[in-house]
């Protein structure tokens, strides 16, 4: 009996520690110093294409990334922004919106998402993770729910600019594979909103000023000899981009040469880095792939067209 009662204790303590040992170190949900709020005040536009409640749905058969497992949430149907703030300043900063990928399947929210924001704060960026809707809202014109969350974040960001420190001229959007098409969807789809105004925040542009697209999927026709997608409309006045992406990415490369070819056709600066090796969904997680060096050359890049101060 004191055998049985002592493996008892010993299941308790370990359960115990392990919850102990994950819930404080977990970047998801955000912790309460980091202000989140939903980005519809009611229920989101359209019909909902979840069938079960948002959850972690990672597998022990996930790939892990840099030797660390991914926190992939599914089912999100109230999609939010969290702020991360970077230190305090005399004046406004600008700010990053944040677009994790996972094929519009799920969000890649750590290693697309919050890992994304440490190091942007880290560089004095305010970042605002955006968790939109999935899965299958994407990508723009197969469904308007992802886009539509993307043109309501840059709106409510730039509405409470004032408050949060950002520079409203300063606004950025940072994707990676699916996120990265939705920062070029938005990059090209910001003269109309895909919904019906709700409030003040609607009423702000929602043309980003940057965009850094990350190893970008869906810009290119693999069944058309990798044609340009048409459904991103590229013209003089989308924003500057900082591309990156690596020549065995099993995405195709072609995504993003094909964006920044777009992009010199039309006369906007851009910055292509494309590397040999690295695959795809390697965020920014250090390995030996020089690829996931690419955080290096993007704050430089910042620096380049201005968001960022030049170094004294």
């Amino acid at each position: 009996m004191l055998r049985s009662l002592a493996l008892v204790l010993a299941s308790v303590f370990l359960v115990l520690a392990q919850s102990s040992a994950q819930s404080p170190s977990s970047p998801w949900p955000p912790s309460a110093d980091h202000k989140t709020i939903p980005l519809w005040p009611e229920r989101a536009p359209g019909a909902p294409t979840t069938k079960a409640p948002e959850a972690d749905t990672t597998t022990d058969k996930d790939r892990q990334v840099a030797g660390q497992r991914v926190i992939r949430i599914g089912n999100v149907s109230s999609p939010t922004l969290t702020l991360y703030q970077a230190r305090a300043a005399q004046k406004p900063q600008s700010a990053v919106i944040v677009f994790p990928g996972g094929a519009y399947r799920i969000l890649a929210i750590d290693l697309e998402g919050t890992e994304v924001c440490d190091w942007l704060i880290s560089i004095e960026v305010n970042c605002v993770l955006v968790k939109y809707r999935v899965p299958d809202t994407g990508p723009y014109p197969k469904s308007d729910a992802a886009l539509q969350d993307a043109q309501r974040a840059i709106g409510i960001v730039r509405q409470h600019a004032a408050e949060w420190q950002i520079d409203s001229k300063r606004v950025g959007v940072l994707g990676f594979s699916a996120g990265g098409h939705l920062a070029a969807a938005l990059s090209t789809h910001y003269d109309q909103r895909l919904y019906q105004p709700v409030d003040s925040a609607d009423q702000q542009s929602c043309r980003p000023d940057f965009a850094l697209i990350i190893y970008p999927g869906y810009l290119t026709n693999a069944d058309k000899n990798f044609e340009f997608s048409p459904d991103i409309p590229v013209t003089a006045s989308t924003p500057p981009a900082f591309l990156v992406q690596a020549e065995d990415d099993p995405v195709h490369v072609e995504n993003a040469i094909s964006y920044f070819t777009a992009l010199k056709k039309a006369g906007v600066p851009a910055e292509l880095h494309i590397y040999a090796h690295g695959g795809h969904g390697y965020g920014l997680r250090p390995t030996s792939q020089p690829v996931t060096k690419w955080p290096d050359l993007a704050t430089q890049w910042l620096r380049t067209v201005g968001v960022l101060p030049a170094p004294q």
